[in-house]
């Protein structure tokens, strides 16, 4: 399995070429089908590297990225996905490279699958929620974006989609046609050097609470302080639009200690 996911990663050359084929067609005719919005394109490299880093609230949310971006931009999904004759031609065509999650060890495949992609030149896609949000909320952030862009030293864009929950909820099959969607990129975060693993960790967290807060604003959507995969219904305890004044410090901080390119 290793070697597969290496060779995945080895060939986004390859990939990158056939999804851009594959967006040329797809791209105007979800535009056209859903009215796909793209703000701030200008945030996003027109080469090299980029985290980008969304909220999810649609399995759709993987299929507009792309074309907002206009540039492939490559994901990492459950190896399930590519089961069935139809989904196993179109997702890897989409920028999908399958991990087997079933071992203890899935996490650290996945990031340097990933780690691979950025390496290579190219963007990847990434949710730091780690799951769709069931109830609309924007939840808790994990780490993975920031310690990739810390390994790599690849910026992370912190995106912001809206519309996709009324296109397709989470347990919908299918998506509903001529509904607007808008994709928001937001400013680059840049990778700043940790001294230690303590530091690192501090570090991994700041950087991902402040990538979370970026979202937030550009998304307008209520945070929850806990992870999506562990939210409860009825747990809608929020945070205020502005943020709590930890993470307005927090994000002041995060201003001074980026610097000003990559």
């Amino acid at each position: 399995m290793a070697e597969e996911l290496m060779s995945a990663a080895s060939s986004a050359p390859e990939s990158a070429r056939l999804q851009q084929a594959v967006l040329s067609v797809v791209g105007p005719v979800f535009s056209f089908l859903w009215r796909i919005k793209s703000v701030g394109r200008d945030q996003l490299p027109t080469d090299g590297p980029a985290i980008l880093a969304a909220n999810h609230n649609s399995v759709i949310d993987s299929f507009f990225l792309p074309v907002a971006a206009g540039r492939p931009v490559s994901f990492v999904g459950k190896a399930e996905y590519l089961d069935g004759w139809k989904t196993r031609r179109l997702f890897p065509a989409l920028g999908m490279i399958p991990i087997d999650r079933s071992g203890g060890d899935a996490s650290a495949r996945a990031l340097d699958t990933a780690a691979e992609v950025l390496d290579g030149g190219s963007l990847f896609g990434i949710y730091p929620e780690g799951t769709r949000s069931r109830t609309g909320l924007l939840h808790k952030g994990h780490t993975g974006a920031a310690r990739l862009s810390v390994r790599t030293g690849a910026p992370i864009i912190p995106v912001g989609i809206l519309g996709t929950r009324a296109i397709q909820p989470p347990d919908a099959s299918m998506p509903k046609c001529f509904r607007p969607a808008e994709i928001r990129f937001g400013r680059p975060i840049y990778p700043a050097e940790s001294t230690s693993v303590t530091d690192a960790r501090l570090r991994y967290r700041q950087m991902t609470d402040e990538l979370m807060f970026e979202i937030r604003a550009l998304t307008g959507q209520d945070y929850v302080n806990e992870y999506a995969t562990k939210a409860k219904p009825g747990a809608t305890e929020t945070m205020p639009a502005a943020g709590t004044p930890e993470m307005l410090e927090r994000r002041s901080s995060a201003d001074v200690l980026r610097p000003t390119g990559p």
